[in-house]
């Protein structure tokens, strides 16, 4: 038998941190290109990219500015890119479809239920906010549901999914989303090989503790069987400890300064930063990293010759 791969997912800025939170978090089309691809170059397989307004560092939907970072990291790397189709809470999802359906990308996250998402426990940390929009958006989270009902997944499945052969991250914060999904599959919807990622840690989701890692891969093999793979990702201070239990467990990893700002007991300077030290630590456990064409290969995803940018 081969030796199994790890495949490590990058998620380079997202939509959670703001640029008051850390210097080093990518904001501009440049930013984000150069921080992708050094992520790349140390060992990332995947790519999970959302954009920022470059003039202040929000979040933005704007397919022109995902054009201005996707075709340049495309042309560096091999990686597989894979475009949020989250984006934020506050986005209406014709808006977080929009880049994605233009770029007809290789995988996309697919968030696998409606949610709070509460971010709003960041404000209780003092700091010096560089704009008025971070600590408003941040608020917003405390009356606001991320919303991802049956009829937005429907519709991601069928416009991504049979419309341009994307597969996808199934972003799964909670058991319930597992059901989400295995309802999918039921329907004919949704096949494998799956890439569920399991989400810890997030308020309004399932804990980081090690007992629900073991709970959600328990559930998962128990509706999925052998078509799926699993990979973990968790928030903030938790996330190198579960990343490493799944490692260990058989799953796969993400890290990236989505996730969590920090690389050890320091703000990481870059996302290659967590690359590194995730792959040392995949080095400890005698774990081989996965090279993009292999990750294609174990989620039989189309290639990168086939995408629209």
């Amino acid at each position: 038998m081969a030796p199994r791969k790890v495949i490590i997912t990058c998620a380079v800025t997202g939509s959670v941190h703001t640029p008051s939170m850390s210097p080093h978090l990518p904001a501009t089309p440049d930013q984000i290109a150069a921080d992708a691809i050094a992520a790349a170059e140390a060992g990332a397989s995947i790519l999970h990219l959302h954009a920022r307004d470059p003039s202040d560092g929000r979040p933005t939907a704007d397919p022109d500015v995902f054009m201005q970072f996707l075709p340049r990291i495309k042309q560096a790397t091999d990686a597989v890119i894979n475009i949020t189709t989250g984006g934020s809470s506050l986005m209406t999802l014709d808006q977080r479809l929009a880049a994605p359906l233009r770029a007809e990308p290789e995988m996309c996250s697919l968030n696998m239920g409606s949610m709070n998402f509460a971010l709003f426990p960041m404000l209780d940390r003092p700091r010096q906010w560089q704009h008025e929009w971070e600590p408003k958006l941040l608020e917003a989270t405390r009356d606001t549901i991320f919303k991802n009902t049956f009829a937005d997944m429907e519709t991601v499945l069928d416009r991504l999914g049979k419309g341009c052969g994307t597969r996808f991250e199934f972003e799964c914060y909670d058991v319930g989303h597992l059901y989400s999904l295995a309802h999918f599959r039921d329907r004919g919807l949704v096949s494998g090989p799956m890439f569920i990622q399991f989400v810890f840690g997030i308020l309004g989701g399932i804990g980081a503790d090690p007992d629900n890692l073991v709970h959600m891969k328990r559930i998962a093999d128990k509706l999925f069987g052998d078509s799926y793979q699993f990979s973990v990702l968790a928030a903030g201070r938790h996330q190198m400890p579960m990343i490493s239990i799944a490692a260990a467990m058989g799953g796969n990893v993400r890290v990236g300064l989505e996730d969590s700002l920090y690389d050890g007991r320091q703000l990481a300077k870059s996302n290659a930063d967590q690359v590194r030290r995730i792959r040392s630590v995949l080095d400890g456990l005698s774990l081989d990293v996965a090279t993009p064409t292999e990750a294609r290969e174990m989620l039989a995803l189309k290639g990168g010759d086939r995408v629209a940018f």
